[in-house]
């Protein structure tokens, strides 16, 4: 029971903390240390990050699908050319991260530090400075003035979010706000960019996920912690996003400072 109670916990973590600026990777080790959790770390961030990934895509539903019926309307009839433009500017946008995270994958160069700890307690402490950096920013850009060269450098700010402990949303609505976007447009086409990229990452950890061997008492574990971290990721994004509107997305980097500080000083 109580190990089952744990996967529960940290799908909660990874629910959370995918809709906040703090890193839910950075978290979920972070608390499997803490519980001294007996987890598959790999397996448990792939599913409940699929969890948290059902429930961005149904929080923007009505974006997704006015963004594809958009998108194969200006093909076949040359309307809606916002909608066909935005989508373009989001495939620009997934290209930084996605070479870079291709090469890192192949030449296996994150996976001496993915489990450290220590690293994540420091990129916490640049994901606050990142947060207070922009703490004054509100653009005046809208979807429709969305440039090709603001996707880009959104997308290679998201390139960041590849380390352990540096939030992926935090880093793409930084470079949305430094791109001069509003706040609630930078917040829109993060969450939407995170889309394409976690159903790719998604897809292909997967494959390698379901052709080894889990039993069927484990597979319990991981779906209670999958659909606690989609619950809490549909619950808190809402909440996130009125904050991101009021500007007050920097108090997320006192807590990060706080958190990168205790866990260099005290986890190992």
């Amino acid at each position: 029971m109580i190990e089952f109670l744990k996967y529960i916990f940290l799908g909660i973590v990874q629910g959370i903390t995918e809709a906040l600026p703090i890193s839910s990777s950075g978290h979920l080790l972070i608390f499997s240390k803490i519980i001294n959790a007996n987890i598959n770390y790999d397996t448990l961030a792939i599913l409940t990050n699929a969890g948290s990934l059902i429930a961005v895509i149904i929080v923007f539903r009505k974006e997704i699908l006015k963004l594809i019926k958009g998108f194969f309307s200006y093909i076949s009839k040359k309307t809606n050319l916002l909608e066909f433009r935005y989508c373009w500017l989001l495939v620009i946008a997934c290209i930084p991260a996605g070479l870079v995270g291709v090469i890192v994958k192949k030449l296996d160069l994150l996976d001496k530090i993915e489990s450290n700890v220590k690293i994540v307690g420091i990129s916490l402490i640049v994901t606050a400075a990142l947060l207070f950096w922009i703490r004054k920013f509100d653009g005046k850009k809208t979807d429709k003035d969305i440039r090709p060269i603001d996707a880009l450098k959104i997308g290679t700010f998201q390139i960041l979010g590849l380390l352990p402990g540096i939030s992926r949303s935090g880093s793409t609505i930084v470079g949305g706000m430094v791109s001069d976007l509003s706040r609630d447009t930078a917040f829109k086409f993060s969450f939407i960019l995170y889309i394409p990229m976690s159903l790719a990452a998604t897809a292909l950890e997967l494959k390698d996920l379901f052709e080894g061997s889990i039993s069927g008492q484990l597979w319990l574990y991981y779906g209670v912690a999958t659909l606690a971290a989609f619950v809490f990721t549909l619950l808190v994004i809402k909440w996130f996003r009125k904050l991101v509107k009021e500007g007050k997305i920097w108090y997320f980097s006192i807590y990060c400072l706080i958190a990168g500080l205790l866990v260099i000083l005290f986890l190992k």
